[in-house]
């Protein structure tokens, strides 16, 4: 018999756990001995605050980030065995959603194992309600490339295909590139295109903020390294 496999999502801040994810997945984190998760220290302090404080030296955990090797991952079937329950956690919101931990999800679904979604914060789907861009059409595009000439080249094409399908574009950034990001957006994209920048979403300094690129060139704002979502509209 096999164990399942529950997607349990994490707060996007610092702020007090119950505010942000429901009793099931609290009640859940109390069976549940074996976690894969994308950073052990985080996770370790999530739990402590979500009721395990005392419990998590008692707990098992397994490495699943950008570098873990698919043999790895593989192994980790292994887990499951004799009924053990997996968690698997990402770093912040959902997991399996911009993060690697959908390769062990795809596994469990190729091996028959049960994958169990737990609801929680979503950055992207939270970004999107306060935008008000078009929620009907959009697309993720996760992390644009890294190098100036690439990063406006992609900038470039995601305005074009925003104004010819009218879909909002989303796309997230490296906390440390985020203005870097923000002054190519302003440099390459039509002053008539909308932009929201949907910063530090459900922490006590969360900025939310929709204008076109001319009235943005107008603010003087600086991201920093707080999370940041993108959302672009032409």
């Amino acid at each position: 018999m096999k164990g399942k496999l529950y997607l349990i999502p994490s707060p996007l801040g610092d702020g007090p756990v119950d505010e942000v994810l429901p009793r099931s997945v609290l009640e859940a984190i109390g069976h549940i001995q074996c976690y894969v998760v994308e950073e052990e220290r985080t996770v370790r302090r999530f739990l402590s605050k979500a009721g395990l404080r005392g419990h998590i030296e008692t707990l098992r955990f397994y490495p699943l980030n950008e570098h873990t090797a698919p043999e790895t991952i593989e192994s980790y079937l292994k887990l499951f065995d004799d009924g053990c329950d997996v968690g698997l956690i990402s770093e912040a919101g959902l997991p399996a959603v911009a993060d690697p931990g959908a390769a062990l999800v795809a596994l469990c679904h190729a091996h028959g194992i049960k994958v169990l979604p737990f609801v929680g914060p979503s950055s992207l789907m939270l970004a999107l309600m306060a935008s008000g861009l078009n929620g009907q059409c959009f697309a993720f595009k996760g992390y644009l490339p890294a190098k100036n000439e690439a990063r406006r080249q992609a900038l470039r094409s995601l305005e074009k295909r925003s104004q010819s399908a009218g879909e909002t574009q989303i796309f997230i950034e490296t906390p440390y590139r985020n203005d870097a990001m923000f002054a190519d957006i302003l440099a390459c994209c039509s002053e008539r295109t909308k932009l929201c920048l949907a910063i530090n979403i459900t922490c006590p300094d969360q900025t939310i903020v929709t204008h076109t690129i001319g009235e943005w060139k107008k603010e003087k704002i600086s991201i920093g390294k707080r999370p940041c979502v993108f959302l672009l509209l032409a």
